[in-house]
């Protein structure tokens, strides 16, 4: 699974409305591949959900074409334990989740038909926490 090899903070502040506020600067259009699947709504997406949609992705195309993953997860996410009191510090980081706004391209494909694409991008997407749409590179000129 997805996660840093190592980080300057072990623990980070969340930053909800920073992260995830407005449309997507970077990461918006497609760089490497020929179709991409495109988030619709701002969330936090775990490295536990981006596997399963990779997985996904890469059996239905028979490990033919080539996958680019655009996300990482590079933001801890820390839990207290169950049935802890309050104040004590902070939790310990548990899983590791990347934060994904409006316009993200998450994953692109290259290499198969679209319709094989399409049928991958979409199986991929239902792995994952956010409305996903299906998107093809602009023909140049």
């Amino acid at each position: 699974m997805l996660s840093p090899k190592r980080t300057k903070y072990r623990k980070r502040m969340r930053l909800v409305n920073k992260t995830l506020r407005g449309p997507a600067t970077r990461n918006n259009s497609i760089e490497f591949g020929d179709f991409g699947l495109l988030s619709m709504d701002p969330e936090w997406i775990t490295n536990r959900q981006i596997e399963a949609a990779r997985v996904a992705m890469t059996r239905h195309i028979k490990r033919g074409g080539k996958v680019w993953i655009r996300i990482f997860p590079d933001v801890p996410y820390t839990k207290k334990p169950a049935e802890t009191r309050m104040g004590k510090g902070k939790g310990s980081p548990e899983y590791w989740v990347a934060a994904v706004r409006p316009g993200t391209v998450m994953f692109e494909i290259a290499g198969v038909t679209r319709e094989l694409a399409e049928e991958a991008l979409r199986l991929a997407g239902s792995k994952l926490p956010v409305r996903s749409k299906f998107v093809a590179r602009k023909e140049q000129g």
